[in-house]
């Protein structure tokens, strides 16, 4: 079941917000190499950056994580680009993706959850999302390789 959704990898949603979580759906967003327009981060020790201009998360992780209870919803967590249809195993640091006609990003690292997410999580278990303690289930950070306009529905190629 693909929940009406295009049969293709794909942005499910574009978020941003003036700092921290949760990040909000836009309609589109323009990324350059110091991140998304319209994006702010509380914490520039963690977050942000040329090398975590971007975090990615999947729509199907999301699902399950509602699945076992969690609230947790697209952008709640702090993830710019909610990806759809995407074999999320496969995202690695060093993995290199084209979204849409412009926008390319390769994977730099996994991010570690914050004690901010708790909310959205069954006894505050932010760890849930840890990629140490779950593999797998952790969003990503990326930097961009190639700028450009993101919205919803941009397929989204795994390119290296």
């Amino acid at each position: 079941m693909n929940n009406g959704r295009p049969p293709y990898p794909h942005v499910h949603q574009v978020s941003v917000s003036d700092g921290g979580v949760p990040k909000r759906p836009v309609f589109e967003a323009k990324v350059s190499k110091d991140g998304m327009e319209g994006d702010r981060q509380d914490n520039l020790k963690f977050h942000g950056g040329p090398d975590r201009a971007v975090c990615l998360y999947s729509v199907e992780l999301i699902e399950r994580l509602q699945d076992e209870g969690h609230s947790i919803d697209a952008g709640l967590s702090g993830e710019n680009l909610t990806i759809a249809g995407l074999e999320w195993d496969l995202m690695q640091p060093g993995v290199v993706l084209s979204v849409g006609p412009e926008l390319q990003l390769e994977v730099t690292g996994y991010t570690a959850p914050c004690r901010k997410n708790g909310r959205w999580f069954r006894d505050e278990d932010f760890s849930r999302i840890s990629q140490k303690l779950n593999p797998g289930w952790s969003r990503v950070y990326a930097k961009v390789l190639r700028e450009g306009i993101v919205k919803p529905g941009d397929a989204v190629e795994i390119k290296s």
